[in-house]
């Protein structure tokens, strides 16, 4: 069991984009070398040591290197963030779904893939790629998949704001259980194939 920490993993991923994005003045340095590692004990995440562990809860850290869930998660989310941010000037891309300002609000990362969804001939390969992630309960193999459809989303809407702050508390959740795996997995797919049509015929259920 992880020691119980005061701030969610939410809350602590959002504090570290923001200072990764400096007001403008990304630190371009910190962010290619998330770009080139995929694992936090990697020589290259070194870099970003020094800005996402003074943000941890003491909760959150590992007593053995072994990263903590926390760590996985909010590494992953900060990896995440900076593959998109890559060659975006002027703007932030990311984005918490609850801010109240629209124009700092993001999106969900699977309903901004339900957006890209929804084009022509986007949605067999898509599909393909979704499926992948939902039909695992690997963290590994799920961040992995992630990081392709972070990539692919890029290559349509560079400068979309995502809320990769709800998605390193996702990441965290699934990583206790298979059980919990599978919510969060529903919790995306509900986000992804839901169109908002909604029918009466789902009050009756």
């Amino acid at each position: 069991m992880e020691n119980k920490a005061k701030k969610t993993v939410e809350e602590t991923t959002d504090t570290i984009i923001r200072a990764l994005y400096r007001e403008g003045n990304p630190n371009k340095a910190v962010l290619a070398s998330l770009r080139s590692t995929t694992t936090l004990t990697g020589h290259r995440a070194q870099a970003v040591w020094p800005i996402m562990l003074a943000d941890l809860d003491e909760g959150m850290l590992s007593k053995t290197g072994q990263p903590t869930y926390a760590e996985t998660a909010i590494f992953a989310a900060l990896r995440f963030y900076a593959i998109q941010q890559q060659g975006v000037e002027g703007h932030m891309v990311y984005g918490s779904a609850k801010a109240k300002d629209e124009d700092d609000k993001g999106v969900a990362l699977f309903k901004a893939l339900a957006q890209l969804r929804s084009q022509e001939g986007q949605q067999v390969a898509l599909d393909r790629r979704v499926r992948a992630v939902l039909e695992t309960t690997n963290i590994t193999s799920m961040i992995n998949s992630l990081s392709h459809l972070i990539s692919i989303l890029k290559s349509h809407n560079r400068g979309q704001k995502i809320d990769y702050a709800a998605l390193a508390q996702d990441l965290y959740n699934a990583q206790w259980g298979n059980r919990q795996a599978n919510q969060v997995h529903l919790y995306w797919g509900q986000q992804y194939y839901w169109n908002g049509s909604t029918t009466n015929e789902g009050k009756k259920n």
